[in-house]
């Protein structure tokens, strides 16, 4: 079973949080539900800035271990040349997994033109 390390920070970029899940985007979406569960209100973890698929969970395990004692340095290390400008990647996971989010407006049957062939 595939495991992931992932990177999550704020929108400061002032705390790294290094976490390990089986489902990305239901760990994602966990820590949108509950923003102040692990840290307080300023601290809202919600931006995606780095994760890896591992196919076996030894080899999680211990990738998990090794980058949690990583200083912080260490982890801008990791995430600058994947992630420069250090945007948030669950809008890409979202779009390849087929979760995209519905258009607040419908375009009215009006505007749309009847192609005859």
């Amino acid at each position: 079973m595939k495991r992931f390390i992932y990177i999550i920070t704020d929108r400061n970029r002032n705390n790294l949080h290094v976490g390990l899940c089986s489902d990305l985007l239901k760990t994602l979406d966990f820590y949108r539900q509950m923003p102040t569960l692990f840290f307080d209100s300023a601290q809202h973890l919600n931006r995606l800035v780095y994760f890896e698929e591992i196919n076996t969970e030894e080899q999680a395990m211990e990738r998990f271990k090794t980058v949690s004692t990583y200083t912080r340095p260490q982890k801008e290390k990791m995430i600058r040349p994947v992630n420069p400008d250090w945007v948030d990647l669950t809008i890409g996971l979202n779009f390849e997994s087929g979760i995209r989010p519905r258009p607040q407006m419908r375009p009215s049957l009006s505007s749309r033109k009847a192609f005859t062939f």
